[in-house]
């Protein structure tokens, strides 16, 4: 009878199963292999070697068969499988897929940071509150219970959606009242306000950059904040030489700001 060489498969495959057949074949024999992914992974290499380590050329049967040639010699299958990659879907016909906040958009509603202001919009150039700032980042984080039930607040209700997130982020330090008892939630969060919470959140560290911008004094509140954000990558100025602290931050922006810091 024809001699007959050892098909193997290496040992160490994860995230799915490969098998053969036959397990031992003649030269010129057709040999099959089938891949079985594990729920969420897909093939992504498969190589067959002869005993000299060169490469054979596979023939594709199916989304999970390959046949070979048997060379004269024993072979070795290896394969490796990756996770599928799931991209959420994009249900906002106000975020243009090429928008520099698109992917931001869609890991803060994927995430549960924040919703659609309908089924069908984000509206990304609407202002933002600081109660919705401070929300995002309290979301972001987990949404932890405060230390603290008591409220010294009289403009923030007890069952107000961002109730819990305005005490967490006075425990944190991140952010304080506009006074001693007023928290203006309903105010527009500006630029130097969103990039100082997130700069407090992150432990208030040292800036690597210097102060570019024309319109941020050296000792204003924001100041270092604003500087710490374009070093990190956080966010840029509006021009080269403004960075418009007192500027309307945007859905858009806020979103785009944290999705810099936590996710990219």
């Amino acid at each position: 009878g024809s001699t007959s060489y050892a098909v193997s498969v290496s040992s160490g495959v994860d995230n799915g199963s490969v098998t053969v057949s036959p397990k031992n074949a003649a030269k010129g024999a057709t040999v099959t292999i089938t891949v079985t992914p594990d729920a969420g992974y897909e093939l992504d290499t498969l190589t067959v070697k002869d005993a000299s380590g060169n490469a054979i050329d596979l023939t594709r049967g199916s989304d999970t068969t390959y046949t070979f040639e048997m060379p004269s010699g024993r072979v070795t299958v290896d394969a490796t499988f990756a996770e599928i990659s799931t991209t959420p879907s994009n249900p906002f016909a106000d975020v243009a897929s090429n928008a520099y906040y698109a992917d931001a958009v869609l890991w803060a509603v994927e995430n549960d940071i924040t919703e659609g202001t309908s089924a069908t919009t984000f509206s990304p150039n609407a202002s933002c509150t600081r109660a919705q700032m401070v929300t995002f980042l309290w979301r972001a984080a987990g949404s932890p219970e405060p230390q603290s039930a008591e409220n010294p607040f009289t403009d923030v209700a007890a069952n107000a959606y961002y109730a819990d997130a305005v005490l967490w982020a006075v425990e944190q330090g991140i952010t304080t009242g506009t006074s001693e008892t007023t928290f203006s939630p309903n105010a527009t969060v500006t630029r130097g306000q969103t990039v100082t919470f997130l700069y407090r959140d992150a432990g208030s560290p040292a800036a690597s950059a210097a102060g570019t911008f024309t319109d941020v004094a050296a000792d204003a509140y924001y100041a270092a904040a604003v500087q710490w954000a374009v070093s990190e990558g956080v966010t840029d100025g509006m021009t080269s030489t403004t960075f418009q602290p007192d500027g309307n931050c945007t859905r858009a922006q806020i979103v785009t700001f944290l999705y810099r810091y936590l996710a990219a």
